[in-house]
């Protein structure tokens, strides 16, 4: 761990009254030198601001939320672990990257006292539920991978306010991968496969979507469960069709399932495989075994060359701090969410003559959309519903069945465009 254990004191949470709709009451606040029209919070002389961090940290996706907790934990070690004048105190919960586990990872981090903000989730299943029950209490959301279109749509609901994130939308994916589907692979005609997930679920739509709109066939859009074993009866169905591509971005575990018996499916022999965002990880690797090579994942670009210019200078300090590589993809978006909350706190922070320090919320939710800069990912800049980074398109392709060769660019490989 790059962040040393803070010793916890007592700090005044000013909050707003709150309504059942999952909107804020109206109802501005002074504490200190600040009026805050949802509410403050108060932290005395000495005291650590509180920050909270939610990802996937247990079960088969570990290394998604482990990865975006280690980009973190590395933007706030280059800030001396300080923000505002005061220590940060980072607390973290596990939230399985799924709807449960969302509602009470928000839940305990909403109760938590003198909560800011909170960054994560890496699952579009947690922060769909999350965001709201945060935002009751005035507490600002930074996404770090969770991409589903619906959260910052532009007719996104008022409980999606304080919502931001540092990911691309699946708009972008989607429309990335339908033309990787169609001209890349020149597929024709294909099947998608989702785990009923936000992620997963408006992902295979936009992309069989714009397939259509290229001129392709979407045969059929087929659904599993994340906890579904056999597959077998779903590729025989699909290997009637005979689509040239099958495209699944769900995440590990099915994908695995999928992989392993679409071998011994007869007509499927042909048809090209592709996952999605959700699979860049070892355990990828462990779990499908040698049906992983030649495995495809359209995905962000996370070359060097296509992230930010500091980049490189990040990765060197995550070989350094963690005896290892980067584990997954999304470390460059949760160490700028988390530079991203900072800068913001920085710009609204007001501290009184006895060293106290008061953050409004409002003031700090749109501080976090109005700040801008360059990041690790590339450039930072929020539009006016919470998206805040840009995509570049990539397609990247499993060479080796050895997990321990796993090393993003090298296994996976880059391979389009």
């Amino acid at each position: 761990m790059l962040l040393r254990t803070l010793a916890v004191q007592p700090m005044a949470l000013a909050g707003a009254v709150l309504i059942g709709s999952g909107s804020l009451a109206q109802a501005a606040q002074t504490a200190g030198p600040v009026t805050d029209e949802i509410g403050v919070v108060t932290i005395a002389k000495g005291a650590p601001i509180t920050i909270g961090g939610m990802w996937v940290l247990s079960g088969a996706d570990t290394a998604l939320g482990t990865d975006s907790k280690r980009g973190a934990e590395i933007a706030f070690a280059n800030s001396g672990r300080k923000v505002a004048g005061h220590g940060i105190k980072f607390v973290v919960e596990d939230d399985q990257c799924n709807a449960e586990g969302g509602q009470t990872a928000a839940t305990k981090l909403a109760a938590t006292p003198g909560m800011v903000g909170v960054l994560g989730s890496a699952c579009s299943s947690v922060c769909t539920p999350a965001a709201p029950i945060l935002w009751k209490q005035g507490i600002v959301e930074l996404g770090t991978a969770c991409s589903a279109p619906a959260l910052t749509a532009a007719d996104r609901k008022p409980q999606y306010d304080g919502f931001v994130r540092t990911i691309f939308s699946d708009i972008d994916q989607g429309a990335a991968d339908a033309k990787y589907l169609y001209e890349g692979l020149k597929a024709r005609k294909i099947v998608t496969v989702h785990d009923g997930s936000p992620y997963a679920q408006q992902l295979t739509v936009v992309t069989a979507t714009n397939f259509g709109k290229l001129g392709g066939t979407v045969l059929s859009q087929e659904a599993i469960a994340p906890t579904d074993v056999d597959m077998h009866p779903l590729l025989t169905r699909v290997a009637t069709e005979k689509p040239d591509a099958l495209y699944f971005p769900v995440f590990v575990a099915g994908a695995a399932q999928i992989l392993r018996q679409v071998k011994d499916t007869p007509g499927l022999e042909k048809a090209a495989l592709i996952g999605g965002g959700s699979l860049m990880a070892p355990d990828m690797i462990k779990a499908a075994g040698a049906a992983v090579v030649g495995f495809r994942i359209a995905y962000p670009d996370v070359s060097p060359e296509a992230m930010g210019k500091t980049y490189p200078q990040f990765i060197e300090q995550y070989k350094k701090a963690y005896g290892e590589g980067p584990i997954s993809g999304f470390h460059g978006q949760a160490y700028d969410a988390a530079e991203l909350l900072m800068k913001a706190i920085d710009k609204v922070a007001k501290t009184d003559a006895n060293g106290a320090t008061y953050i409004g919320r409002k003031a700090l939710r749109d501080a976090v959309f109005a700040t801008k800069f360059d990041g690790v990912s590339g450039p930072i800049a929020c539009d006016a519903h919470g998206e805040c980074g840009e995509f570049k398109p990539a397609v990247y392709e499993y060479t080796s069945s050895d997990a321990s060769t796993f090393a993003i660019g090298k296994n996976p490989k880059k391979i389009y465009p």
